[in-house]
């Protein structure tokens, strides 16, 4: 799948949010979880952080007693990345050109990150390049039937939801052809609509490829979308459609 991304505004946006991201982040760290059920036991192993945003999973990787190896489009997440101490080095980077010589890791892992790549297949291809035979790269994404809670909020105002398209299962398995590829959906909950729309704010997932429609809402459309939002007990929901993919380096 390739589409049109402005790497430039996309590493604008997430250093927007880079201060508060990691208060926003729980759809990342559940994910992440999720994604290293997969990864197989090694020792002190050098491992590459790409799109590593504030540097959670570096750390994570990094307590483990391996070496870490933090990469981010956005300089901004990886200065917070720094100051969190997060990795043993840093590298500013688009993950469908690694700036790094074939076979360089032992493990490439990447929590959702690749959906704001322009071609899923060449950002999967350098992931592998990178990584030694036998090594592996483990990678999420968002899929196709994300945010549908948005969707239908902002078809009851008439409008177009501030959205991007995410690729379908079927584009993501072409992609990642002969890999194993495990989705699933995970649905978070919010006191309220305006806490929802802060959360993809905070993590810097309201860039748009396409560019920004008038997404401003009135008080009187934010009173209708608390009136028709889907919510449950624990209240207003946002439903993600995830992906986690694991490739087993030869």
């Amino acid at each position: 799948m390739q589409q049109t991304v402005n790497k430039q505004a996309i590493a604008a946006a997430f250093g927007r949010a880079a201060r508060s991201y990691n208060q926003h982040a729980e759809l990342q760290r559940q994910c992440g979880e999720r994604l290293l059920q997969h990864a197989r036991p090694g020792i002190a192993l050098q491992v590459l952080d790409a799109g590593c945003g504030t540097g959670w999973f570096s750390r994570r990787w990094r307590a483990d007693g391996h070496r870490v190896t933090a990469l981010d489009l956005s300089e901004k997440m990886l200065q917070q990345a720094r100051e969190n101490q997060a990795a043993d080095c840093y590298q500013s980077g688009d993950i469908e050109a690694l700036p790094f010589a074939d076979a360089r890791f032992d493990r490439c892992w990447s929590n959702l990150a690749v959906q704001w790549c322009s071609d899923l297949s060449q950002a999967l291809r350098e992931l592998r390049r990178v990584t030694k035979p036998g090594g592996q790269v483990l990678f999420s994404t968002l899929t196709e039937g994300s945010l549908n809670e948005v969707s239908a909020a902002w078809q009851y105002l008439g409008r177009s939801a501030p959205l991007n398209r995410f690729a379908s299962l079927p584009v993501i398995e072409q992609a990642a052809a002969g890999m194993m590829l495990a989705s699933y959906t995970l649905t978070l909950a919010f006191p309220d609509v305006q806490s929802a729309l802060r959360s993809l704010k905070g993590i810097g997932a309201t860039h748009l490829h396409q560019g920004r429609p008038d997404s401003m809402l009135s008080r009187r459309e934010l009173q209708r979308l608390e009136q028709v939002w889907q919510r449950d007990a624990r209240g207003c929901l946002l439903s993600y459609q995830l992906v986690s993919g694991v490739i087993e380096c030869e």
